[in-house]
């Protein structure tokens, strides 16, 4: 006996085997079981999930001779033995007329179809017209067809297919009971397959499976005619290398590979996997967009873990390299990828193109590049400077040499220090009890350069507000940006941490959770604080070791460990004190505001009001 290709051999020959469209299944078989039939259905859906299929089930349903004739013999699971079942099967079926709309779309053919309608069926119980792509019907045809299909004879059941649906004129839908088939997502493929090459004793590997379920997009047909191939690639069985050979397509485990490489921050590795991936002369703009397609997948694992796509069987892998990654490392690769993808074609070589987006997503992730040295460069002569840029250069050290201020000039012999310009004379307003504004320190030539944070980071006031005339006024340590030393073994308590916050200098997405958060113990080994519950899905490992790290440059060994829960509403977070801090001086710079005599002035001349809302104060590090 010829061989019969695996699409054909297993195919559903009743509603139970079919794959996938349980909720076409469920409608017709209720409708079946009830005799609430539609004298006119429509199937729709893209190639290969079932619409032809779902059409001779149905054809087999209403002409069923195992329950006897007439009516009563419809069933929703039809025998398979009989004359009608097994003529259906094998397409020979006298009263199954199936048209292939494509090759009759003139309205002829439509007429010379339709004459034979009002005959009685020669040997079932109805007589079935499928007519398949019947998109591709004229318009001609369509309105030919229209008043049949709208009023059949009562032993005439029209079952359409189509792909194309939005094709079809209105007035056809509104005849037919239309029930759209769905994509075949690979999981049920592979679980199909698996099913089917166990019932073939065909051995295969489940990754070359994926492989298949994935290359199908969405058809079952398309998965078994490509599992055909496979099997006869792989004499006799379904590897992975004979697949991916088969398919032509990029190994997805070297695509996972790089993204591995990238949450190590391993540029070695990385330039190693595209070297072993240009040996097989790979479409590299494919490279990029596969691993676009992982890091978003990534950063749904962070947010909704249950909603990860499985279509390439690895859901664990990526649930795993999720918690590697922080969310803005996630956010920013993916928008380099996609703009680097576009560059391509600007690019010398995709090669190339493909190897200077990796590295720009290493170069410019956040804590990503390297911090200046810690020992100061040798000072060098600059251009002449204003007033305003002189005094805000730093003073030297007495064991150093001056740095000109406006032109080069050879270095004196004995150290001296850099001679301030005189300050611009204040206002007449200024006189007034104002309080002045803090002055910072001289920062000296030996002291290395403030370290770069991730992100901006709002100033809080060094000022601290006076006490009420009830309270203690706070200590040093309480003031924001401060620390003080702690004595061997002593603990750190909720003011102190909200006091060393800012001197941590954590950035960008650490810095937003760990000012979520409020102190919940310390035991001089391991720092527990208390997370807010909306910011649980931005937790990760990576802030954990961020937030050590810089609590150890402070002299405070801790291993962190974070704990969700309910805040006490009665102690601040380091981002209420940051908020409170910025009320206050919005608050401070309203009170000047409205103070200021030519503002007074303006308000008595033209009946003007000062718009609190758009006052925006100085930050206090403005002139650093």
């Amino acid at each position: 006996m010829s061989y019969q290709v695996l699409a054909r051999k297993w195919r559903p020959r009743t509603f139970h085997e079919l794959v996938g469209q349980t909720h076409v299944q469920r409608a017709l078989v209720n409708a079946l079981d009830q005799g609430r039939l539609h004298h006119a259905y429509l199937f729709t859906g893209t190639r290969g999930v079932g619409k032809t299929t779902l059409a001779r089930i149905l054809a087999k349903c209403l002409n069923c001779t195992a329950r006897g004739t007439g009516d009563e013999g419809i069933t929703s699971t039809p025998c398979g033995q009989c004359d009608s079942c097994r003529a259906i099967d094998e397409g020979r079926f006298v009263d199954l007329i199936e048209v292939d709309a494509a090759s009759r779309t003139k309205v002829e053919d439509t007429r010379e179809l339709l004459d034979n309608v009002q005959y009685a069926p020669t040997q079932g119980r109805y007589k079935v017209y499928l007519i398949d792509e019947v998109h591709m019907l004229s318009t001609s045809s369509f309105n030919a067809l229209l008043k049949t299909l709208e009023e059949p004879p009562p032993h005439v059941k029209f079952l359409l297919a189509t792909t194309d649906p939005q094709k079809l004129p209105p007035t056809v839908l509104s005849r037919c009971l239309q029930f759209t088939l769905k994509h075949m997502p690979p999981e049920r493929v592979v679980e199909h397959l698996t099913y089917v090459l166990g019932e073939e004793n065909v051995e295969f590997d489940e990754s070359a499976l994926w492989l298949l379920g994935k290359a199908a997009e969405g058809s079952m047909r398309d998965a078994m005619s490509l599992t055909d191939q496979a099997i006869a690639f792989g004499q006799g069985a379904v590897r992975h290398a004979d697949v991916a050979a088969m398919l032509g397509t990029l190994d997805h485990r070297h695509i996972m590979a790089l993204a591995q490489a990238l949450a190590d921050v391993d540029v070695q590795a990385l330039l190693a996997e595209v070297a072993t991936l240009a040996e097989q002369g790979p479409d590299f703009a494919a490279v990029l967009d596969e691993l676009a397609g992982i890091l978003h997948r990534l950063a749904v694992a962070q947010m909704v873990p249950g909603a990860v796509d499985n279509s390439h069987g690895d859901r664990d892998a990526i649930l795993e390299l999720a918690g590697r990654f922080t969310a803005e490392d996630i956010q920013l690769y993916y928008q380099i990828g996609i703009q680097g993808r576009g560059d391509m074609e600007h690019a010398p070589d995709l090669r190339s193109a493909l190897e200077m987006t990796l590295l720009r997503m290493l170069a410019f992730r956040p804590q990503g590049v390297p911090k200046p040295p810690k020992t100061p460069l040798p000072l060098r002569p600059e251009p002449a400077q204003s007033n305003a840029e002189a005094n805000a250069e730093p003073a030297q050290a007495p064991s150093e040499p001056a740095a000109p201020a406006k032109k080069p000039e050879p270095a004196p012999a004995a150290p001296a220090p850099v001679q301030e310009s005189p300050a611009p004379e204040p206002p007449p307003w200024a006189e007034e009890d104002i309080p002045a504004a803090p002055i910072d320190a001289p920062r000296y030539a030996d002291q290395p350069e403030p370290e770069p944070d991730d992100a901006p980071v709002v100033a809080i006031p060094e000022s601290v507000p006076e006490a009420a005339p009830n309270e203690p006024a706070p200590s040093a340590a309480d003031a924001p940006g401060e620390t003080a030393a702690l004595a061997p073994g002593e603990r750190l308590d909720h003011a102190r941490w909200l006091a060393i916050f800012d001197a941590l200098g954590l950035g960008g997405l650490t810095r937003s959770l760990a000012a979520h958060c409020q102190l919940e113990s310390d035991d001089s080994r391991v720092l527990v604080l208390k997370l807010d519950p909306s910011q649980s899905a931005m937790q990760a490992e990576v802030h954990n070791v961020r937030i050590e790290k810089a609590l150890g440059e402070q002299g405070l060994s801790r291993t962190v460990r974070f704990e969700v829960g309910e805040l006490d509403t009665s102690r601040e977070t380091p981002r209420d004190q940051e908020l409170r801090f910025q009320r206050e001086r919005h608050a401070q710079a309203v009170d000047l505001l409205k103070r200021d005599p030519n503002i007074q002035k303006l308000q008595r001349a033209f009946g003007a009001t000062l718009n609190e809302e758009s006052v925006k104060p100085t930050p206090t590090n403005a002139s650093r």
